[in-house]
C-alpha cells in the first residue's frame, strides 16, 4: 500500500491563478528546491522536516483614505519569522510551526492592528495520519487534528495569508482526500484563532499573548473539486460560521453574533501558454447577524449577501510570457432595510492577490464593491516576474461603507464612485530558492465618495509603497 503525504502547512496549496505546470518560464514565490539549511545542519535525518523563513518589510502610506482618527501619513517596519518542524513515524506525522509577527515605528494612531502584529505564536501543533489508499483504490487521504493552517480553493473564504504579516490558523479536525483523477475533497470543523493582544498598547509593544480559540467561534464545512471539467476544475462548497459573545465581564469579547451559511460554486481553468484561462466564482450568504458588536445591540438581522468574481485571461506564446486578464468583482453592501443585513463577509479569505497590498493599505475588499479591472502580467524568467493593474472602484450600495475604508455616508448623497486604483509589483529571486525580493506600489485616485462622505479625511490621493525580502532556511 503506497503512502501519501499532504503537507500540513499547505504553503503550496491551490492559488487563484491555478499556476499549473506549463511550457515557458514559470515563476514561484516559494522555493522550488528548498535548501533546508536547518535540516542539513541536523544531519539531514530522513524522518524529520525542519525549515523556516524570515521576512523584513518596510512600508509607508501618504494621504490616508481612512477617517481622520487614523494617521494621515504612516510607516511600518514589520518582521515575520516562521519555524516549521515535522516528525514522521510510520503513517503518523507530528508537526508544529511558530509564527512571530512584529511591527515597529508606526504612528500611535496607526491602522496597524492584529493583522500586522502577533508576537511569538504557536500557530500549528498537530497530529496528521496518512491514510494512503484507505478510502479506495488510487485514493490519497489524510486526517489532521490540532492547530493548523489551511488554503481551500480560491482562498477567497479560507486561507493561509502569504502577503499579510500575520497568518490565520485554526484548531480542529480536517480530512483531505484526492483520487487518481485529481478530484479533491476537504471536510473540516475548526475554531478559528482570535489573535491577541488586540489592544492598542499591547500591539505597539509587541506584547506576547497566546491567541484564543473557543466554541464561541466555529468554522466548519466541506469543499469538493471535480477535475477535468471544461479543461479546468469545478468546485462546490459550503461553510458554516457560528459566533457568540464570550460573556459580559471586563475580559469578555463582544461580537456580531454571526450565524452564517456560505455556499458557493467555482469554475476555473489554469493559465497556459497560447491559451485562454478563466476563473468564475459565485458565493451566496444567508443566516443571522447583528449590525454591530455593541453589547446593547441585541437585534438579530436576516442576512442575504453575495459575491461574484469573473476573470478571463490570455497568455501569449511570446518572450516574457505576457498574460492579459479582464476581471470583474461584485460584492453586496448593506442596504436601507433595517431588518436585513446585506454586506458580504469574506470570512477568513485573503485579498492581496486580487485587490492590492494590505498592511497599512488595503482599501478594497469583498464588501460593497463593484469593480472591473485590467491586469498585465509578465514572466521573463523563472527568477523574476511583474504585473501592473488598473481598477475603477464603485460602491454597490451608496449608504454602506466602502470596502475596508470605514468611510460611510448613511444618506447616500456622496454617490457610488469611490475612485481608481493603479498598482504594480516586481518579485526577484536574489538567491534562487533562498532569498526573494518583493516590492510594489499602489496609487488610489479618490473619487467623489472618498472625498465628500461625511467622515472622509481631507487628504489628497493616497500613495503606498513597500519593500520586503524573504530568506528561506
Amino acid at each position: 500500500m503506497k503512502r501519501f503525504r499532504l503537507p500540513a502547512c499547505l504553503l503550496a496549496a491551490t492559488i487563484p491563478s491555478l499556476a499549473a505546470a506549463q511550457s515557458g518560464p514559470v515563476f514561484s514565490a516559494n522555493p522550488t528546491k528548498p535548501r533546508f539549511l536547518l535540516h542539513e545542519a541536523l544531519g539531514s535525518p530522513a524522518n524529520l522536516r525542519i525549515s523556516g523563513s524570515f521576512r523584513p518589510r518596510a512600508e509607508g502610506i501618504a494621504n490616508q483614505f481612512r477617517p481622520e482618527t487614523f494617521a494621515r501619513n504612516d510607516i511600518l517596519n514589520s518582521y515575520l519569522t516562521t519555524l516549521f518542524v515535522e516528525y514522521e513515524t510510520g503513517p503518523l506525522r507530528i508537526g508544529g510551526e511558530l509564527f512571530d509577527s512584529r511591527g515597529y515605528f508606526q504612528q500611535r494612531n496607526s491602522s496597524a492592528f492584529t493583522t500586522e502584529i502577533n508576537a511569538l505564536e504557536p500557530g500549528q501543533a498537530y497530529l496528521a495520519l496518512d491514510l494512503a489508499d484507505g478510502a479506495g483504490e488510487g485514493t490519497k487521504s489524510s486526517l489532521t487534528v490540532g492547530r493548523f493552517t489551511k488554503n481551500i480553493g480560491s482562498r477567497r473564504l479560507v486561507s493561509r495569508q502569504q502577503f499579510r504579516n500575520t497568518i490565520n490558523a485554526y484548531t480542529g479536525i480536517s480530512y483531505d482526500w484526492q483520487n487518481a483523477a485529481k478530484d479533491r475533497l476537504t471536510v473540516l470543523w475548526t475554531m478559528p484563532h482570535t489573535r491577541l493582544p488586540d489592544d492598542a498598547q499591547g500591539i505597539r509593544n509587541n506584547d506576547i499573548a497566546f491567541d484564543r480559540e473557543s466554541l464561541d467561534l466555529q468554522l466548519f464545512g466541506a469543499s469538493y473539486t471535480k477535475a477535468g471539467v471544461l479543461g479546468g476544475t469545478f468546485e462546490m462548497y459550503g461553510y458554516g460560521l457560528l459566533e457568540r459573545d464570550s460573556g459580559t465581564g471586563l475580559r469578555s469579547v463582544q461580537t456580531r453574533d454571526r450565524r452564517l451559511f456560505t455556499p458557493g460554486l467555482r469554475l476555473a481553468r489554469a493559465p497556459k501558454l497560447g491559451a485562454f484561462d478563466y476563473d468564475l466564482e459565485a458565493i451566496y450568504q444567508t443566516g443571522k447577524a447583528r449590525e454591530t458588536a455593541a453589547a446593547t445591540d441585541r437585534t438579530d438581522l436576516d442576512v442575504s449577501a453575495y459575491f461574484l468574481h469573473a476573470e478571463v485571461g490570455y497568455t501569449f506564446d511570446a518572450p516574457w510570457r505576457p498574460r492579459v486578464a479582464l476581471q470583474y468583482d461584485h460584492a453586496s453592501g448593506d442596504g436601507r432595510n433595517p431588518n436585513r443585513f446585506n454586506r458580504f463577509d469574506t470570512l477568513f479569505g485573503a485579498r492581496r492577490f486580487e485587490y492590492g497590498p494590505t498592511g497599512l493599505y488595503g482599501p478594497v475588499q469583498r464588501a460593497n464593491l463593484i469593480s472591473p479591472a485590467l491586469r498585465l502580467e509578465v514572466t521573463p524568467s523563472p527568477i523574476w516576474d511583474a504585473f501592473v493593474a488598473y481598477r475603477p472602484l464603485f460602491l454597490e450600495t451608496p449608504t454602506d461603507s466602502f470596502g475596508a475604508t470605514l468611510v460611510r455616508d448613511r444618506t447616500g448623497r456622496s454617490g457610488r464612485y469611490a475612485g481608481q486604483q493603479i498598482e504594480g509589483r516586481i518579485r526577484y529571486w536574489i538567491v534562487p530558492d533562498a532569498m526573494i525580493l518583493d516590492t510594489g506600489v499602489a496609487y488610489l485616485i479618490k473619487g467623489d465618495f472618498l472625498r465628500n462622505a461625511p467622515n472622509a479625511p481631507d487628504t489628497g490621493n493616497t500613495f503606498y509603497g513597500y519593500l520586503n525580502t524573504t530568506l528561506f532556511f
